[in-house]
């Protein structure tokens, strides 16, 4: 069976995502990230996430030889943040604000959740590499404001409030 991937791409992007900066730091020493929306928890015993990369990156090599990565969940003041480690030949944090926590990982202090990862495997996957990390140190501030969301090609605003934000829940 033959597959229309332009077609399947664009039902794929019918899936809101958020969008994550995965950061590491390259043999080099240079911190560097890209931006990515293949992120998902995969456990909380242990605890465990996962994220994908594109066979075709030229940040591959980079995140292969890493032990480790940091996961920011982006806030939607982080769009031009998104839009820059998007683009291939950008992978150096010159300029950006960060911290580091345990592994040298940059990490994003107004991230709306931020996860620092000893990568634990990766599995080849078609066209891109899945990588599992185990969650050594993980903090979502209580004042990061709403999420980066992604979905059917470009950056969306969730409506209204949240059920946290307006007091509500179940």
């Amino acid at each position: 069976m033959t597959v229309d991937t332009r077609a399947l791409r664009n039902t794929f992007g019918n899936f809101a995502t958020g969008v994550t900066l995965i950061t590491t730091v390259g043999e080099d020493g240079r911190p560097i990230g890209m931006t990515a929306n293949s992120f998902s928890s995969v456990s909380l015993d242990p605890p465990l996430v996962l994220w994908c990369i594109d066979k075709a990156s030229d940040r591959l090599s980079i995140f292969e030889a890493a032990r480790h990565f940091a996961i920011n969940v982006l806030a939607a003041s982080h769009q031009e943040l998104s839009g820059r480690f998007a683009k291939k030949g950008q992978p150096y944090m010159d300029g950006v604000a960060y911290d580091t926590w345990e592994t040298g990982c940059p990490i994003i202090p107004d991230a709306v959740a931020t996860f620092e990862c000893d990568k634990m495997a990766s599995h080849d996957a078609g066209d891109h590499m899945i990588y599992i990390g185990y969650v050594r140190k993980f903090a979502a501030p209580e004042n990061a404001g709403k999420p980066l969301v992604f979905h059917k090609g470009g950056y969306c605003a969730l409506a209204g409030s949240s059920a946290r934000d307006s007091g509500g829940g179940h």
